[in-house]
């Protein structure tokens, strides 16, 4: 294969060089009499012409999508799925306990602060948290494999997670396009949207008979295409805040005739997820929402509030959290992660040996302003060091994992890029799913660890095979 392998890192395709692992070897066969540079073009077509794109409507961009897909077996899959559904019931549990009770400051895990300086935590919501539908009716974690060969969790996304209606896209492009597929993967957005139709419709007073919505800032919003991707195939309307009004304490959608159907569950998809703005006020979203969804008139998913539980500080909490609040070991371990606000032996780790760790924001999205020691410029470097002396409490660090890579097709030959994996987990009060396989999420560049597609990333169809 091409340029970019790392000797390091485990390679998900091969298991020495030329000897391709047992999964991959009926498929990298077909692949290696293809014309790859027109298989490329026959995808992008197939993408194109379903408008799937990345970005708003001034700033489209195409959904760079990889023909060889990842492959997973069931029996691992099923161990990893398990994991993550366990890790999303514990997750959805310190929600609503970040907002009551916390359980999880009694018995020492957290403290009042560390919860209250997380970025997505709201105020407003402490002791009146709605009670009824999972926070987190969706939730998008990134999950990456060591050099042995462990699926671990690096971070967990709660608030509004990205990616699955591109996990959608990309295996119906792939089943257009690909020659002589030897095994059919499990179907993910027949499971994936069934799933989160069914959470939706159990928010609302009358699941029979429930008015639902997604919520979007419009075509101008990164994630358009993935907004109107979901209203479509759920079959339900998308509308932007303009589209409802307030009549009394119930939310309605809007309409010439002045009888807009009530509205009983939303689906937020909007970007501003905070109560309130940096002045204070209530945000238009909060403004029309919040009321309502205090007083039980409508459910919001993903609530409100749900972002103290992807805050990096609270994430390295989360197998302690599986114990305190399942009574469970857990099943997925998360990459190990330092609080560097509580562990002054960590900072001191950290500036002493930056090229062993990856340095976040405790609030960041996206990869942004994300150091990984090994890849960091000396005025970088200097910077973090700066930062951390200054306050600490901003941050977390993980020690470098070398993500695991896989052969991509890059400007119509092979070449060797890292990946991780978005997978979605859907949760009702009664039932959590994590939908079969996900996006696989490609790094742009070779030896490049940051894989988000706001950073020049890419996507393959994840299939778990029967």
């Amino acid at each position: 294969m091409g340029g970019g392998a790392s000797p390091a890192a485990w390679d998900e395709a091969y298991a020495a060089p030329g000897v391709p692992r047992e999964p991959y070897a009926e498929l990298l066969d077909v692949l290696e009499h293809a014309d790859l540079r027109t298989l490329c073009e026959s995808v992008a077509g197939h993408l194109a012409r379903r408008g799937v794109t990345f970005g708003g409507e001034t700033e489209a961009r195409p959904f760079a999508l990889c023909p060889l897909p990842r492959l997973l077996e069931a029996a691992e899959w099923d161990r990893l799925a398990a994991g993550l559904e366990q890790r999303v019931r514990a997750l959805n549990a310190f929600v609503t306990d970040a907002y009551g009770p916390r359980r999880i400051v009694a018995a020492g895990l957290l403290t009042d602060e560390e919860i209250e300086a997380a970025e997505g935590y709201e105020p407003d919501l402490m002791g009146s948290f709605p009670a009824g539908a999972a926070p987190v009716a969706v939730a998008g974690l990134d999950v990456v494999r060591d050099p042995e060969g462990e699926l671990l969790v690096l971070e967990d996304n709660l608030r509004t997670p990205s990616g699955y209606a591109y996990a959608a896209a990309a295996r119906e492009a792939l089943e257009a396009t690909l020659p002589g597929v030897p095994r059919a993967p499990r179907a993910f957005a027949e499971e994936m949207l069934p799933a989160l139709g069914a959470a939706l419709r159990a928010a609302a007073p009358d699941p029979e008979d429930a008015s639902i919505v997604v919520l979007t800032d419009g075509p101008a919003s990164s994630a358009y295409y993935e907004h109107a991707q979901i209203a479509r195939r759920l079959g339900v309307p998308l509308v932007t805040l303009a589209s409802l009004e307030l009549r009394g304490r119930e939310l309605h959608l809007r309409d010439a005739g002045g009888m807009g159907r009530r509205v009983d569950v939303v689906l937020r998809r909007c970007d501003e997820d905070r109560l309130r703005d940096d002045r204070g006020a209530l945000t238009p979203a909060a403004e029309l929402l919040l009321e309502p969804w205090r007083t039980g008139q409508v459910a919001v998913l993903n609530a409100f509030g749900t972002g103290v539980g992807d805050d990096k500080v609270i994430h390295a909490h989360v197998e302690e959290m599986i114990g305190l609040y399942l009574g469970e070991e857990p099943l997925v371990r998360s990459v190990e992660t330092f609080a560097l606000g509580r562990d002054p032996h960590a900072v001191a780790a950290v500036l002493a040996a930056p090229e062993d760790f990856v340095v976040k924001p405790r609030g960041g999205q996206g990869g942004h302003g994300v150091v990984v020691g090994t890849q960091a410029s000396a005025e970088d470097l200097a910077a973090l060091a700066g930062a951390l002396r200054a306050d600490p409490r901003g941050w977390v660090a993980q020690r470098i994992v070398p993500l695991s890579q896989m052969p991509t097709v890059v400007d119509g030959g092979w070449a060797v890029r890292h990946v991780d994996l978005r997978p979605f987990v859907v949760s009702s009060p009664t039932a959590t799913l994590a939908a079969p396989g996900g996006l696989t999420r490609v790094a742009g560049q070779p030896g490049s660890l940051v894989v988000n597609s706001s950073q020049d990333g890419g996507g393959k169809d994840t299939w778990v095979l029967p």
